[in-house]
């Protein structure tokens, strides 16, 4: 058995190291609801491990508690744990060599995907009700889609991120999970600022151009969906081609370098100190991490300007771009991490363009596709968070329904 994991967590999800129980406030809107939080996320009295043992092992335990945290127990909500995640967030895929891979319960055999693995993992399976998660690149809507999840990654700088580990501060955003629409909208009115607008989504854009970066299997069985989307706006429009002729290659390669760079600035001090043995795939990134310059950062930002312009363009108020959160169906548990790098540049490049851009991005339990679950997402324009939650409620009735737990 691994001792990093809670003992009696038959999937794997929750860390040893995290809380058992923290009540929340009686009467609250939250009431009656269970929540894991990622172990990105400070809680007073626990250390926290960004899924490496031995950054665990290096730091104080927490003195102050995230204020994400804080509004969910206020609200009544009653925290049960602290979740896996993968090593120091850098990876999509949700194993973790130190704490293991969680199970996926709506894609049996099959990674949850990451880096908020844990918490998808154990919303999906009824560990929680709900979960916090983060995302920088995907880290919450890639899971959301491989664990048949509801999640929202909000407008860039929404969500109070101090007491937690940052990874890129560029990207970083907070991001929570539920198994049905009416308890992730009902925790987004607690999470969420006031809405900048309040227009609700009654124009919808079909991104082509990012609908063609996905396989087949992702595809095909959201096309029924996406027909049935189609008679519920007012307006409904295909955008073939990227405006400002910005390439999926460029996208890509702003990103990574972005993230790197600034990921290098929050762990390398303390790898070149401490010279973790950090997983596969992770150690190799952080070592191209490490030799990015701030003149190659400097120049990508250029590129990030251009993709939030050309993306904000289309944004008007009201309106939101439906897209697939994943480009791909999860692989399999056993997997060989180091024949991955397909499968990693297909995701990074459709995740990308939400995480450059800092627009909020909803993702849906959508279908099924070779037994995996594949959700569908929505991008709105910043500050649209609380119309996107209102548009999981309002479509409630065309998301796949898994088994209640």
């Amino acid at each position: 058995m691994n001792e990093l994991i809670r003992k009696g967590d038959t999937i794997g999800a929750m860390v040893a190291h995290g809380p058992e129980f923290i009540g929340g406030q009686k009467g609250g809107p939250l009431s009656g609801l269970t929540f894991a939080v990622k172990d990105l996320f400070d809680i007073s009295g626990f250390p926290t491990g960004g899924g490496s043992p031995e950054w665990l092992a290096s730091h104080d335990i927490a003195a102050h508690t995230s204020p994400l945290v804080s509004a969910l127990l206020e609200a009544g909500a009653d925290c049960v744990g602290k979740t896996v995640c993968d090593e120091l967030f850098y990876s999509f895929v949700g194993v973790n060599v130190h704490y293991g891979t969680p199970v996926n319960v709506n894609s049996q055999g099959r990674v949850p995907g990451g880096s908020s693995s844990g918490s998808s993992a154990a919303t999906a399976a009824g560990l929680c009700d709900f979960a916090l998660g983060s995302d920088t690149g995907g880290s919450v809507r890639i899971p959301a889609s491989f664990c048949g999840v509801f999640s929202l990654r909000p407008t860039h700088g929404a969500l109070d991120l101090s007491h937690a580990m940052p990874m890129a501060p560029s990207f970083d955003a907070a991001g929570w999970f539920a198994r049905d629409a009416e308890t992730f909208a009902r925790v987004g009115r607690v999470l969420l600022p006031e809405a900048t607008s309040n227009n609700p989504i009654e124009r919808l854009l079909f991104a082509d151009f990012l609908w063609d970066l996905a396989d087949p299997e992702i595809r095909a069985p959201l096309s029924p969906i996406t027909e049935k989307l189609k008679s519920r706006f007012a307006s409904v429009e295909h955008v073939a081609e990227m405006p400002g002729e910005i390439s999926a290659a460029e996208v890509l390669e702003a990103f990574r370098i972005i993230q790197g760079y600034e990921t290098w600035r929050s762990f390398g001090q303390w790898i070149e100190e401490t010279d973790p043995k950090l997983g596969p795939g992770i150690r190799e990134r952080m070592a191209i991490a490490s030799k990015i310059t701030r003149d190659e950062m400097e120049a990508q930002v250029e590129v990030q300007a251009r993709v939030r312009d050309a993306l904000g363009g289309l944004l008007t108020q009201g309106t939101a771009i439906c897209l697939p959160p994943v480009a791909t169906l999860p692989p399999e548990r056993d997997i060989d991490l180091t024949t991955l790098d397909p499968f990693r540049a297909k995701n990074l490049t459709m995740v990308a363009y939400g995480s450059l851009a800092g627009f909020p991005q909803l993702t849906c339990t959508a279908a099924r596709s070779q037994d995996c679950a594949v959700g569908i997402s929505f991008m709105g324009q910043a500050g649209s968070d609380r119309a996107l939650c209102d548009l999981s409620l309002a479509l409630d009735d065309l998301w796949f329904k898994y088994p209640e737990i």
